[in-house]
């Protein structure tokens, strides 16, 4: 069975849907849609398997996929988590996360950001260290680069009597934020300890993994309510003579490392 017949198949009812687990199919692609559209399509390697009408997609960005589900944003900073083949005789199951505060802007960006009157506005320094009084509107193909660059998932948010946490890679920054579905009313920052801006976050033996531009990696914890978050570094796993580090993947419980071959002689 193809990933298209998966898709399909898993989205006629609820029991079909437990049948087919899409863990044993090839993972499919998000690539970048066209906000102003409520069509989107899934891509495997080299050939387009899937376009699902969402309309929860119309005015969003994607900012996240993972366990199945779909984190889009809006020019609010307010994050819709959606499961895009859930099924087709209702709508899509969505849950709404809340939106970023200005603590999450302030970490997110070296620039002065606000929320005036339901719009977030850059105000960016004239080169005297003073920001600009009125600013400009943030729009929405620049919310990843200011707000929520990526969200992933510790588990499905709909299965029942199991924690789902959001953690989410800021757009520029050596802080995380997470938001424990269900359980917290607002995102909650934390300090990853990195040297450099975390490049990526993996979710992997429940826990959370975030790294940053040259490899280094900090365990992140959520912990329970009312628990202080915690982070802690590890040693970093240095890629092999010749390969170039850019990031890590999740695969079976297993990291690995992400790497481009670099030949200097050839610039390449």
């Amino acid at each position: 069975m193809s990933g298209h017949d998966a898709a399909s198949f898993r989205s006629a009812c609820s029991p079909w849907r437990a049948a087919v687990p899409f863990a044993t199919f090839v993972p499919l692609l998000l690539p970048p849609f066209d906000p102003d559209l409520d069509r989107v399509g899934f891509y495997r390697v080299l050939k387009k398997v899937l376009s699902e009408t969402l309309p929860d997609a119309r005015n969003k960005v994607a900012c996240g996929s993972s366990c199945g589900w779909l984190a889009l944003m809006d020019e609010a900073a307010s994050v819709t988590l959606l499961n895009p083949f859930a099924g087709v005789r209702a709508p899509p199951p969505h849950i709404e996360l809340p939106l970023a505060g200005e603590h999450v802007a302030t970490a997110s960006s070296s620039e002065r950001v606000s929320r005036v009157h339901g719009q977030w506005v850059l105000h960016p320094t004239n080169g005297y260290g003073d920001a600009d009084a009125a600013g400009r509107a943030i729009k929405l193909e620049d919310m990843r680069d200011m707000f929520f660059r990526e969200i992933v998932l510790s588990a499905p948010p709909d299965v029942a009597g199991r924690e789902c946490v959001a953690m989410a890679m800021l757009g520029c920054s050596t802080e995380v934020t997470f938001y424990r579905v269900g359980l917290d009313s607002a995102w909650t920052l934390l300090d990853t300890k990195l040297e450099f801006s975390v490049g990526s976050i993996v979710h992997c033996q429940d826990k959370f993994l975030a790294i940053d531009c040259t490899g280094e990696i900090s365990v992140c914890s959520s912990n329970a309510a009312g628990a202080t978050p915690t982070a802690t570094l590890l040693p970093s796993l240095s890629p092999p003579v010749g390969l170039c580090h850019r990031s890590y993947l999740e695969s079976n419980g297993e990291l690995h490392i992400v790497c481009a071959m670099v030949s200097t002689f050839h610039e390449t």
